[in-house]
């Protein structure tokens, strides 16, 4: 089969080079089935892992894509509730940039009659995201407001999507007037220019001194301080991801103690199979029915073919995207 492989960049300070290349046949376990992918998708994770600075879990495929869509054409002889020729998307550890990925049953998702493999493929890695660390670690209950860095991202549309449906509150920070408008029209309340705007101060001002109750944070150690500062009484903050880095210098704990806040770290890709799959049906069982009907919709920016992969991770990497960046991949003759 052919396989997006990384090889070293041609130059100092350049990219990693992202070849559309044989690799070997892969085989799949009694309790999975074997997917011909149409189509998969960048994520941050992605450009860290073919920079060398995310390893795939112990087991997983060192191939890069966290999420796929496509067609089963085998199974195991362990597996009852799926067949060929079923259509399905499906969060993985690795494995989602090549012609077929093994996928454990528990974690398939069925493609809507309607949609397209690009719409489902848009899916698992950040609906998942959103819903675990919104709900679930950050206990995100109806009325409150949470702010969502990034709320253009494929995180970031999910998370304001996902939130308004749960009758919560949700605020943005992005770094372009055509994503904050884009956000506003998802159903942000409050969407602040961090480039342009002080948005610790839009932030207190907004809320009239009474900061947040939920952030979700993918920048990590340059937002911690503002972060804490921006949360009210019982804040809590989530923290999905390191874009600025990991280490902090200096940090005033008084506002933790004080109102008694909290600080989540959070990372899908590496839980246990067995959660991922719990996980998978809780947020299908809540919120499926909306993805069915349209309620929610992912939202997909550009789609670039699978030999283009270097392309479209540099069109993330220089953050123009709203929403997924999509790879296709054409049917196998």
């Amino acid at each position: 089969m052919k396989a997006i492989v990384v090889h070293p960049p041609e130059a100092k300070e350049a990219p990693p080079r992202l070849v559309w290349a044989d690799v070997p046949d892969i085989s799949y376990a009694p309790d999975e089935v074997l997917v011909a992918v149409r189509a998969t998708a960048v994520n941050r994770a992605d450009l860290l892992q073919a920079a060398g600075g995310y390893p795939p879990p112990a087991g997983a495929s060192e191939i890069l894509g966290l999420e796929m869509a496509g067609e089963i054409t085998a199974v195991g002889e362990a597996v009852t509730d799926w067949q060929v020729g079923d259509r399905v998307c499906a969060l993985l550890p690795g494995g989602g940039y090549a012609e077929f990925a093994a996928v454990p049953a528990g974690m398939l998702l069925p493609v809507p009659p309607a949609w397209s493999y690009e719409q489902a493929t848009a899916v698992p890695e950040v609906w998942l995201t959103a819903y675990v660390n919104l709900f679930l670690e950050g206990g995100l209950e109806a009325d409150e407001i949470v702010l969502i860095h990034a709320g253009a991202s494929g995180v970031g549309t999910a998370a304001i999507q996902l939130a308004r449906a749960a009758g919560a509150r949700p605020w943005v920070t992005a770094g372009a007037a055509e994503k904050l408008a884009f956000c506003r029209e998802l159903g942000a309340e409050l969407a602040v220019n961090y480039k342009e705007d002080d948005w610790l101060t839009a932030v207190m001002d907004a809320s009239h001194g009474q900061g947040v109750n939920l952030i979700l944070d993918p920048v990590g150690a340059n937002y911690l301080q503002d972060n804490l500062n921006a949360l009210g009484w019982r804040g809590r903050l989530v923290s999905i991801g390191l874009l600025s880095g990991g280490r902090v210098e200096t940090l005033n704990m008084a506002p933790i103690l004080r109102r008694r806040l909290q600080i989540i770290g959070s990372t899908l890709r590496t839980r246990p199979l067995a959660e991922k799959i719990g996980l998978t049906h809780a947020f299908y069982d809540r919120f499926g029915g909306q993805l069915r009907d349209g309620t929610l919709q992912p939202i997909i920016d550009t789609t670039f073919p699978i030999q283009e992969a270097s392309a479209a991770h540099a069109y993330v990497r220089q953050n123009r995207n709203i929403g997924k960046v999509i790879l296709k991949l054409e049917e196998r003759k």
